[in-house]
């Protein structure tokens, strides 16, 4: 038989690779005898193109396990010209090998999951690093440009997910091959453009590139890690990459100077009491004043003397919750840090800032919260001069548990979110996979709905790379909570 040649209408025609693929199926077409090609791509703001399936599609219907679909759709996007040629003789084997569906050691499959795993990349990279600048055309809001550089095809993949996280914004992300227009409600694509298309540094930028300097913690620099998630080719196409050289050259010394500093000095220290005077759990049982605000007082000053466990006896005071009696919403952390060990406060430190940008982003009212912790001291290790939070143990939060059941006895939330695993172990009963779990509601023991999320100091420790990803998330995590917010801005 003489070579046959499919021209496909786009570098990803999904639909048209499917007719002519069960076509050739039909027509019983080998994959030696079917060439494959693409064709050109449209006008970036011409809305009337669009691509059609080559007619006819009257073939056979291939019976293939659904985890093939996902695979090819996967491989469609990889800018290895061979990849449709791929797809079919992977189909062709798959309805005349019937066993190659459980050869994991095939060629063609390692090879095609290869390519989808690259494209898997591709994918989160761009997720993780474009940034966009403002232009203003005329328009009363203006259009966000950013300019990024993917290995493969994947613009059209990844469109939808910067839609959604860009809600009702005018953006526009243009790259080499392909680029993509959002008006706030639809998307529109088109060809690629040059780097000079897109617009030079502003003022917003050199704030970005202070807050970076600022935040860089160089005792955590891992630059071998660094280098594997935030690949070089990229750093071109990010503002804060004119920093990591300066960064990281002084990384060492700075963190030289961090363990040499003089250890923090408390501003004071509760004394050890004697033995018979240390409160146990039986002072939460004694009376408590029948005004909750009363009562939220005394339970402070008496954590301040709980030696049920040893953290009590080496923190500089007890940090209590603070908020309003009958907040609709609780929100329970892990364990004071440093800071709010130093100032008595909860949140006060930099997950605790985090925390508060997350409640602005999210247009809540930060004073209608009442914000605590599972344990109620602060727990860490000496390095040095220096103190490190140290995760408290399960007895230790066990010892704690009361002070917490006694703050939601007294605040009477109508919900409570839960920061972490130590927090959601205290306030479900059980160990609960946090990672796996999050953004979910759980009945905690109260019967309460307790709605569960990482705790911002994740966000901090994780890569830099990935924070406004991670941070992203987070937000969609607590914004499961908004219904309660709205009812506490109405009452």
């Amino acid at each position: 038989m003489s070579q046959i040649h499919i021209a496909l209408e786009g570098e990803i025609d999904w639909d048209g690779f499917r007719a002519a693929a069960r076509r050739l199926l039909a027509q019983g077409v080998a994959p030696d005898e079917a060439s494959w090609s693409t064709g050109t791509e449209a006008d970036l703001f011409d809305s009337s193109a669009a691509g059609a399936p080559p007619a006819g599609d009257d073939g056979a219907h291939a019976t293939v396990p659904a985890a093939f679909i996902d695979l090819c759709e996967r491989v469609r996007l990889h800018r290895e010209p061979s990849r449709f040629a791929l797809m079919y003789r992977l189909l062709w084997r798959l309805q005349h090998e019937p066993a190659l569906r459980h050869d994991p050691l095939d060629a063609d499959v390692l090879r095609a999951q290869a390519m989808a795993k690259a494209v898997g990349r591709d994918l989160h990279k761009m997720r993780a690093f474009v940034r966009f600048r403002p232009v203003h055309d005329g328009q009363p809001e203006p259009l966000h440009v950013a300019w990024f550089e993917p290995e493969h095809h994947i613009v059209e993949a990844n469109a939808p997910f910067f839609m959604r996280r860009f809600t009702h914004m005018r953006w526009a992300i243009l790259t080499p091959r392909r680029s993509v227009r959002c008006d706030g409600t639809s998307l529109t694509f088109g060809p690629g453009a040059a780097r000079s298309d897109a617009p030079p540094a502003d003022a917003g930028e050199a704030l970005w590139l202070t807050y970076y300097r600022h935040i860089f913690n160089p005792a955590r620099l891992k630059l071998d890690q660094m280098r594997k998630e935030m690949p070089r080719r990229y750093w071109r196409n990010l503002p804060e990459a004119e920093l990591i050289s300066e960064l990281t050259a002084h990384a060492l010394p700075r963190t030289g100077r961090m363990v040499d500093a003089p250890a923090t000095v408390p501003r004071r220290r509760i004394a050890l009491l004697a033995m018979e005077d240390t409160v146990s759990r039986s002072t939460a049982s004694k009376p408590l004043p029948s005004d909750p605000a009363k009562a939220l007082a005394a339970l402070r000053g008496a954590t301040d003397r709980c030696r049920e466990c040893p953290i009590g006896e080496h923190a500089t005071q007890s940090v209590f919750g603070e908020g309003p009696v009958k907040a609709r919403l609780m929100v329970v952390g892990e364990q004071p840090g440093d800071k709010e060990d130093l100032q008595g406060h909860p949140f006060v430190g930099p997950a605790g800032h985090l925390f508060d940008k997350a409640i602005e982003d999210l247009s809540w009212d930060r004073s209608q919260i009442y914000v605590t912790n599972a344990v109620k001291h602060f727990k860490y290790e000496l390095r040095g001069q220096r103190r490190i939070h140290k995760t408290p143990t399960q007895r230790e939060a066990a010892a704690c548990l009361h002070w917490l059941e006694s703050e939601i006895e007294q605040v009477q939330p109508q919900a409570l979110i839960a920061l972490g695993s130590t927090a959601t172990r205290s306030l479900i009963g059980h160990a609960v996979p946090v990672l796996k779990a999050r953004g979910t509601w759980l009945t905690g023991q109260h019967t309460l709905p307790v709605l569960v999320t990482v705790h911002p100091s994740a966000l901090l420790r994780g890569d830099p790379a990935l924070r406004d990803e991670a941070y992203r998330q987070w937000l969609e995590d607590l914004s499961q909570a908004a219904r309660y917010m709205a009812g506490a801005a109405r009452g």
